[in-house]
């Protein structure tokens, strides 16, 4: 277990394998490093919510996990919780892993099974939540999110373990910077914390430490509200070990 309540919040960890469709990026790994398992293969849980349990995209993961070392329990919530002690298995886990999707799916999912309180007793017992998009998003009050369609639109209703917005693909999904940016300025979003595609924000109790890259020349961004109007400030990435 982690020393302290540990989220990793990200827009990467995952690229094409060489043998496999995906594999574990920097980020993913980092996540493991800073659960603190040692002396044992970690225990990885995969959460595909967002993406409706697509099979064909757990199987990837299963690979992506063998190649890494890891051991990966997928967590399916269709059509039934695949796990008799859903609670107690995430539990169990050094890392939990969420895939991106449908950021509003996955958090109604989420609370008609009770998973929002299951996670935030596995983050107050030290397991570390992460994971990409949806998956980053869904640990803060809210974001941006096209869950409702093409455009998009705000999302307030996130699990609220962390105080912050949350803008994730923002260098790659152009309509992300500006709409974060009105929402800080009319108060709908908080503080918002920002990430560009391979960068992850890792966060000890509710607190940002750090930013951290698995893509060279890419950034994390905070954005406040400054009168009617906001303040962007950079948060230049450390780079991961081995990208």
């Amino acid at each position: 277990m982690a020393t302290e309540p540990t989220i990793v919040a990200t827009s990467g960890g995952h690229r094409a394998g060489g043998r496999t469709m995906v594999s574990f990026h920097a980020l993913v790994h980092h996540a493991v490093d800073l659960s603190g398992v040692h002396g044992r293969r970690p225990r990885v849980m995969y959460v595909g919510t967002a993406i409706g349990d697509a099979e064909h995209f757990t199987s990837r993961m299963h690979e992506a996990a063998r190649v890494a070392g890891f051991d990966l329990t997928p967590l399916h919530l269709f059509p039934m919780p695949n796990l008799d002690d859903v609670e107690g298995t995430v539990l169990e886990q050094d890392v939990v892993w969420v895939m991106g999707g449908s950021a509003a799916n996955l958090l109604a999912v989420w609370r008609v099974h009770g998973l929002d309180r299951i996670m935030r007793r596995a983050w107050e017992a030290g397991v570390v939540l992460s994971g990409v998009s949806a998956g980053s998003l869904c640990w803060f009050q809210g974001g941006t999110t096209d869950s409702y369609g093409p455009e998009l639109r705000p999302l307030n209703d996130g699990l609220g373990l962390l105080p912050y917005g949350n803008g994730v693909h923002y260098d790659s999904d152009p309509g992300r910077r500006p709409l974060v940016h009105r929402l800080v300025a009319d108060g709908t979003l908080p503080e918002t914390h920002c990430t560009d595609d391979g960068v992850g924000l890792v966060y000890r109790g509710t607190e940002l430490v750090e930013a951290v890259t698995e893509i060279p020349g890419k950034s994390a961004w905070t954005v406040t509200r400054d009168g009617t109007s906001t303040r962007e400030e950079r948060v230049e990435p450390r780079r991961l070990p081995g990208v």
